[in-house]
């Protein structure tokens, strides 16, 4: 996962709520941010655009099977009043 500035202040709000550690804060910061990383990294995750992509593609879908859906209802009905 690339770095993100949502990550970087993430870590570094961690850093602060971690009382005593004024010294060690740069590498604190550093390791929960490998940490955060590494755990984002497992998650099966997609991009914002490519959800928003297959988002589309499924409301199209949609609208065209509904389209289908309602053309077979009329065919159908066209049949039974032609066989009576």
């Amino acid at each position: 996962m690339n770095e993100t500035p949502q990550l970087d202040e993430l870590a570094a709000r961690l850093v602060r709520a971690v009382p005593g550690m004024s010294g060690m804060r740069a590498e604190l910061e550093n390791n929960f941010r490998a940490l955060l990383r590494s755990h984002l990294d497992r998650l099966d995750l997609v991009s914002r655009e490519r959800f928003d992509t297959q988002a589309e593609l499924l409301a199209r879908t949609r609208a065209q099977l509904e389209s289908l859906e309602a053309r077979i209802r009329a065919l159908e009905s066209d049949e039974g009043n032609a066989s009576r």
